[in-house]
């Protein structure tokens, strides 16, 4: 028989989102919890990061949430932006935004709990739980927080591995060796001519190759360049 452990393993072996969210969907229904969300936010662009959003929630509740904007007011949001501590629901944690409170409530998300996860490669993400009956007491938390954490960590690791690599699969540039190198002496401040020294090259070879690195990772100059290849691991 397996353990709880190996179950909420499993989850990191499905191939698509959806399928992953399928598997967090019935961890959460075993913890007790009709509604689950999870919210993946990818570091590029910077300007407007990509976004994957996956819940059960009521359809009217998501109409309602997104028409409202209430995602910039939504206090369980703020909070996962800033730490990795778990959030129980609450009235003082609502107590800023009435509306948004009394409205979930009224579509039967009453009480809940939230943990945000931030991996090495800038991947943020959050996982819900939610219901509409029941109050999460302090025994229950005793007995189920450790497989609501891991259902956290599993689903974070599923859900941006499935992501990363269909952007990488699209979007990868084919950098070369040279250009990797040019790329990483900028990021550590080097200017172009210091490249050239250290590299025993042409400022002019190094502002070729810079051009190129620009060119593929699709960005408007040298800067915004490094943070990509960063952000996609290019400079490892």
């Amino acid at each position: 028989m397996k353990s709880w452990q190996e179950d909420l393993l499993g989850i990191g072996e499905a191939p698509c989102e959806v399928e992953v969210f399928r598997k967090v969907e019935a961890a959460a229904a075993a913890l007790g919890f009709e509604y689950c969300a999870y919210g993946l936010r990818m570091p590029l662009p910077l300007s407007n990061p990509a976004t994957v959003m996956l819940n059960n929630y009521p359809v009217a509740w998501r109409e309602r949430y997104a028409n409202e904007g209430y995602i910039h007011v939504d206090p369980t949001v703020l909070h996962g932006r800033q730490s990795c501590a778990p959030l129980v629901w609450s009235n003082e944690v609502f107590a800023n935004v009435p509306q948004l409170w009394d409205e979930a409530r009224s579509f039967g998300l009453c009480f809940g709990w939230a943990q945000s996860s931030l991996d090495a490669l800038g991947v943020g993400g959050m996982l819900t739980l939610a219901r509409s009956g029941g109050p999460l007491t302090e025994a229950e938390l005793q007995n189920n927080e450790q497989r609501m954490r891991w259902l956290v960590s599993i689903s974070h690791l599923a859900l941006s591995r499935v992501v990363s690599a269909r952007r990488a699969a699209t979007r990868m540039p084919d950098l070369t060796a040279r250009e990797i190198e040019v790329l990483k002496w900028t990021a550590d401040g080097k200017s172009a001519q210091e490249i050239a020294d250290i590299l025993v090259l042409s400022k002019n070879t190094v502002d070729f190759h810079v051009k190129n690195a620009v060119s593929k990772l699709q960005t408007a100059n040298k800067t915004a360049a490094v943070v990509r290849a960063a952000f996609l691991g290019l400079l490892n």
